[in-house]
């Protein structure tokens, strides 16, 4: 709340604004420990009366809350670090104090954080960073947001090497690549390779103002590989969906996540000159105005409140709690201020979504050597069965997954399977065709995880073309499947309002494809293509109800009705 007042001060010079941010970063020190073994740490309850409660009930971790380095240390030096500038020239002794209460934060993280620089966690055999703050990148990025723009006012040497080592580490969980899961995103949980979330998504946010003030190229490259390689694939799939857990399995959308993506964007766009990702900005934006699976808007301006979230179904939760609007707030001051973004944003009708579809494995044809798997649980530790089963297949065990209506052009296909090093291979067949081998023992030790092998989503290599089933046969030894997920070779989302229509396309091909789509308003298009770091490769104009549009291998485009 206070980063929501300091920047509508800053950006309209309300003195009420002024005020409240003020009273709020008051408010916001009288929580963090100030002497002691936790100097710096959160409490993140007060009762009524004033009196701190350091203990929720039921408990939640860190347990006292100021413990131990925790989401709310990483607000605090997120609100304290942008309103330190903000105050520097009107009140140099209230910045003084935010200065100093910075410094107890920064300790905390030095002393908690930190002190576990350059080692490494191994998660299923890869490398993961052991100095996050809480373990994530999420929440870490959220102290970049802030730290930047304090070490570009004071060029302060300890906090630029704070900003410097947690921006390293956020970077060091960018994974994938335009095809493979998760498609360039920044993971947000150091203990998992199968996770990912919407919420708490400011990552390659931080990571942009990061890179601006330090310089530091990995940075930039894995922000701007999460904002143009994978958040198109994350529009059209459906939006910012909780959870992929690795398959899209969490499908409720809040507007923690969808504004995540808009200031991710926005600061992606900046920091990397990409001034494409500007128009994928407003697509995201649009989710406030009608472009999630309700088609209603989320944000009412006359009150300025955001609702809850939105299920898959369509079902609106419009209760309005301080998360949502918060975030919708943070949402509509970017609006306010970028008006190009703000216009995109009313595009917000969806008219046509062509992306993954999720098959479950075991509403397959079970054959000889098939079994159903149903695990006790469907949360492993660290990822997700989609439908809490899956399928086993013995060795010369045969499934057959149908996709009549699915099926039809091109597609990739990425079966959802577990890996583990005493697993066996499976083949996967289209008629007489083979489509991809996955090797599910190709997976580390367990080492760091929380749960022994890994749910993982892997991408066959030869893309299929208008089939009605995929046939999967296991080899050497027993192998689990959970699901298979069937991804055009170029999605595509189409947007329209009364005067104007906007289509966003993914490719997931190899090399550049061409397609053709058709706006439902406007007569003339204009069509931009960008390459996966969201350079632009292309512009052209067409008639808008025939565009022939040449995705870049792994990039997208974005076509805009333009009269």
């Amino acid at each position: 709340a206070a980063v929501v007042y300091l920047r509508h001060w800053q950006a309209t010079g309300a003195d009420s604004s002024r005020h409240t941010a003020y009273q709020l970063l008051r408010g916001l020190t009288y929580l963090q420990t100030a002497a002691g073994p936790n100097a710096g740490n959160v409490v993140l309850w007060m009762q009524p009366d004033g009196t701190l409660n350091p203990s929720a009930d039921p408990v939640e971790l860190p347990d006292p809350s100021d413990s131990g380095p925790s989401y709310w240390l990483a607000r605090t030096i997120w609100a304290l670090g942008e309103a330190y500038p903000a105050f520097l020239d009107s009140d140099p002794a209230f910045a003084g104090f935010l200065r100093a209460r910075l410094n107890l934060a920064l300790g905390a993280v030095e002393r908690q954080v930190l002190v576990r620089y350059g080692e490494w966690l191994d998660i299923d055999g890869v490398a993961v960073p052991a100095w996050l703050i809480a373990e994530g990148a999420d929440a870490t990025g959220e102290a970049l947001l802030g730290l930047a723009p304090y070490v570009a006012a004071t060029a302060d040497a300890r906090a630029q090497l704070v900003l410097e080592q947690l921006g390293e580490g956020v970077a060091a969980m960018r994974s994938g690549k335009p095809r493979t899961w998760p498609f360039g995103a920044v993971l947000p949980w150091a203990r998992s390779q199968a996770v990912w979330h919407a919420w708490g998504g400011l990552a390659p946010a931080g990571l942009a103002k990061a890179s601006e003030v330090t310089g530091d190229r990995t940075m930039r490259r894995a922000a701007l590989s999460d904002a143009a390689s994978f958040t198109p694939h994350l529009l059209i799939a459906g939006g910012p969906e909780n959870g992929w857990l690795p398959s899209p399995t969490e499908r409720v959308q809040i507007a923690y996540g969808a504004h995540s993506r808009v200031e991710s964007l926005l600061e992606a766009a900046e920091a990397g000159n990409r001034p494409g990702l500007r128009h994928v900005a407003g697509i995201a934006a649009a989710w406030f105005f009608g472009n999630n699976p309700a088609g209603e808007a989320m944000y009412d301006p006359s009150t300025g409140r955001t609702f809850d979230g939105v299920a898959v179904d369509g079902v609106v939760n419009r209760n309005s709690g301080a998360e949502s609007t918060i975030h919708g707030l943070l949402t509509t001051l970017i609006l306010d201020a970028e008006a190009d973004i703000a216009a995109q944003a009313m595009v917000a009708d969806v008219v046509e979504r062509r992306t993954w579809t999720l098959v479950e494995a075991e509403t397959g044809a079970l054959g000889p050597g098939a079994t159903l798997y149903q695990p006790e649980s469907a949360w492993t530790g660290e990822s997700l069965w989609s439908g809490g089963a899956g399928v086993q297949l013995r060795p010369g065990g045969t499934l057959t997954i149908p996709l009549a209506g699915i099926g039809a052009g091109s597609n990739v296909l990425m079966p959802v399977v577990l890996l583990d090093p005493s697993a066996g291979k499976t083949t996967w067949t289209t008629g007489h065709r083979i489509a991809g081998v996955v090797h599910h023992a190709k997976v580390g030790a367990q080492g760091d995880s929380p749960a022994p092998g890994l749910l993982a989503v892997e991408t066959l290599n030869t893309s299929i073309h208008d089939v009605e089933s995929v046939s999967v046969h296991g080899k050497k030894r027993n192998t689990l499947i959970d699901a298979l997920l069937v991804q055009p070779e170029v999605e595509r989302l189409v947007l329209a309002d009364e005067s104007s229509s906007t289509a966003l396309l993914r490719s997931f091909a190899r090399h550049s494809q061409c397609v053709v789509i058709s706006l439902p308003v406007g007569t003339t298009a204009h069509v931009e293509t960008y390459d996966k770091t969201g350079r632009l490769r292309s512009q052209t104009h067409a008639p808008a109800d025939h565009v022939v549009v040449r995705v870049p291998g792994g990039g997208f485009a974005v076509v805009r009705s333009v009269g």
